[in-house]
C-alpha cells in the first residue's frame, strides 16, 4: 500500500483530524509567502513593519503598510485548497479543527468555522485601550488608525507582531487537537515558525498519523508518515481524490 493511498485511507476513516497551514495555502489566491524569492518580507524590513517598537515609533507608517495588505488581501480569493478543507470540515464536525498562521482571512471566507487564527487577522483592528477586536471598513472607506467603536480609541492591526504573545487561549486549543487527533495534517508551512512548528511534532508523538503537504522538505519531513511534495491545491486534490468506481 503507498503511503498516498495510507494517508488517504487514514483520513478518510479519521474520527478526529487536525489541520494547520501556513502561507503556502494562500499562494495560489496570489498572496505571497514570507519566505520564497518573491516573498513579502523581501522589500520591507519587518523591524519596520511588524514590531511593536516599530508601531510605536511611527504608526501611521506602519497602518499605511498594513491598510496596503489588507486591501491586497481582499482583492484575493480562496481557492481549492481552501475549498477541500471546508468540505473536509463539514464531513467531521466536531472531530474537526484548523489552526493557521495566516492572518488573510481566506479559511473564514471560504467557510470554515473552526478555524484557530495563531497569528491574528488582517482584516480587524484591536483597540489598544479596551482591547475589543472588530472588523476595519471597507478599503475605499477606510483611513487609518480605525477608531474603536467601543470606547473611540485607536484602534492597532489586529495581527501578532514579532515578539508579541499569541492571542489567548488560541495555541491552548491548537495543542488540545493536537494532541487528541488521528490524523494530523500540516499544509504548506516552513515548519520554523514555533510554537506552530511543534505541533505537529506532538501530534505525531502522541500516535497521530502524520501527512505534510509542501512542495519542498522541512524540518517536519522527516517525522511525516506521508510527505507530499506539491503545492497545497495539487497536494490536498491528491489525498481526497475519491476512488474510482
Amino acid at each position: 500500500m503507498s503511503d498516498l493511498h495510507t494517508a488517504r485511507h487514514r483520513l478518510m476513516n479519521a474520527r478526529r483530524i487536525a489541520v494547520l497551514t501556513g502561507a503556502g495555502i494562500s499562494k495560489p489566491s496570489g498572496i505571497p509567502t514570507f519566505r520564497d524569492a518573491a516573498g513579502l518580507w523581501q522589500d520591507f524590513d519587518l523591524e519596520e513593519y511588524a514590531t511593536p517598537s516599530a508601531y510605536a515609533r511611527n504608526p501611521q507608517k506602519v497602518w499605511e503598510w498594513y491598510a496596503w495588505r489588507y486591501k491586497n488581501v481582499l482583492q484575493a480569493q480562496p481557492n481549492p485548497a481552501h475549498a477541500l478543507l471546508v468540505e473536509l470540515e463539514h464531513s467531521l464536525g466536531e472531530g474537526f479543527l484548523l489552526v493557521t498562521q495566516n492572518v488573510d482571512g481566506l479559511h473564514r471566507r471560504a467557510g470554515s468555522q473552526r478555524v484557530v487564527n495563531l497569528h491574528g487577522d488582517i482584516t480587524r483592528g484591536r483597540c489598544e485601550r479596551c482591547g475589543q477586536r472588530f472588523p476595519l471598513p471597507a478599503p475605499q472607506d477606510f483611513t487609518p488608525p480605525p477608531p474603536c467603536p467601543a470606547c473611540g480609541a485607536p484602534g492597532r492591526p489586529d495581527v501578532v507582531w514579532f515578539g508579541e504573545l499569541l492571542p489567548e487561549g488560541a495555541f491552548e486549543r491548537a495543542l488540545e487537537a493536537f494532541t487528541a487527533c488521528e490524523v494530523a495534517l500540516v499544509i504548506g508551512t516552513s515548519g520554523e515558525v514555533e510554537p506552530a512548528a511543534s505541533l505537529g511534532r506532538l501530534a505525531r508523538h502522541s500516535g497521530a498519523y502524520l501527512i505534510e503537504i509542501n512542495p519542498e522538505a522541512t524540518p517536519l519531513s522527516p517525522l511525516a508518515d506521508c510527505s507530499l511534495r506539491m503545492g497545497a491545491v495539487e497536494g490536498l486534490q491528491a489525498l481526497m481524490a475519491r476512488p474510482p468506481g
